[in-house]
């Protein structure tokens, strides 16, 4: 468990960054017919002599319904004034309703839907290249790189791999998703380490539909392990598509050990993986454009993207 000072200073890192007032979009295009199937677009600020790449950015939250798109607009915001032209995409979260027994007591939001969670993200990705024509002319198609926070990350990390699927997947795809690269933001890249680990309060099983207890018990580990297959990054591998995680060491929301074990994974899978860790910086310092370490992420995007 973590000390009361690693718990003080996850709490102001994250008051920092959510203290941002939101940051409107300069577009705003559905892919699909549900409130929550929606992408903002943001525009390169300033002048440019070409087009700008283009950041898909999937937000965070432990794929939980009271969290949205909107905690990552300032983000978005600092990445457009930066240069980029930025796609934030939206996706469906929890379980309208649902409620499960949350740590410390009291009740939780459910975190995800299977399968539409990822029904939405694989449509959005497919979805992008007509709304960005026609919402983002300033974007440079050629020039794509997907990245997400936290749960956000571990559906970038997906996103990525879908041609790594199995062929019976409703989410496979017979080519990669034309990427530059992926920047993972600590991710939940081994939902298999996340889930040992208890992120989230058991967010990962919820995730995947594979909670029970009692009877139900041997029914939902079942679940468990066949849905990993399909939504567990860290079992999609190779991908062929460049791949760096950025991860601070301090993280008590996602532990480093997550992106550690998404790295091993990929060099047992012959792949090299690039691992950024931040001294000193936790969990919300990646997405607050008050952090230095958003800076950091910035850059690795440009790597890729330029």
């Amino acid at each position: 468990m973590p000390d009361d000072a690693a718990v003080a200073r996850d709490a102001a890192e994250q008051d920092s960054a959510f203290a941002h007032p939101a940051a409107p979009p300069d577009a705003t295009a559905p892919y699909g017919p549900h409130a929550d199937q929606i992408v903002d677009f943001y525009a390169p600020r300033g002048a440019a002599d070409r087009p700008a790449p283009l950041v898909v950015l999937l937000h965070g939250g432990a794929w939980r319904a009271p969290y949205d798109r909107a905690h990552v607009s300032p983000f978005a915001d600092f990445l457009a004034r930066r240069g980029f032209a930025v796609a934030s995409v939206e996706y469906r979260r929890g379980t309208a309703g649902g409620l499960v027994p949350a740590q410390g007591g009291g009740d939780g939001p459910v975190a995800g839907r299977w399968p539409d969670t990822l029904d939405d993200v694989a449509a959005a990705l497919d979805a992008l290249p007509g709304l960005v024509r026609t919402a983002l002319p300033a974007a440079d198609p050629h020039r794509v790189v997907l990245t997400g926070h936290s749960a956000g990350g571990h559906l970038a990390l997906w996103a990525a791999a879908r041609h790594v699927l199995p062929e019976g997947s409703p989410w496979h795809r017979e080519r990669p998703t034309p990427l530059r690269g992926v920047v993972a933001l600590a991710p939940l890249g081994d939902l298999r380490v996340a889930d040992e680990l208890g992120v989230c309060s058991g967010a990962v099983r919820q995730f995947l539909g594979a909670t029970g207890s009692g009877a139900d018990a041997a029914d939902a580990d079942a679940r468990f392990e066949e849905r990993l297959a399909h939504a567990d990054p860290a079992a999609l591998l190779p991908t062929g598509i460049a791949t760096t995680v950025v991860q601070g060491r301090t993280d008590i929301v996602v532990p480093q050990a997550v992106s550690e074990a998404y790295a091993d994974a990929a060099a047992k899978a012959g792949e090299v993986v690039g691992l950024t860790l931040l001294e000193d910086v936790g969990h919300f310092p990646l997405i607050d454009p008050a952090a230095d370490a958003c800076a950091v992420v910035a850059e690795e995007i440009a790597q890729l993207a330029f």
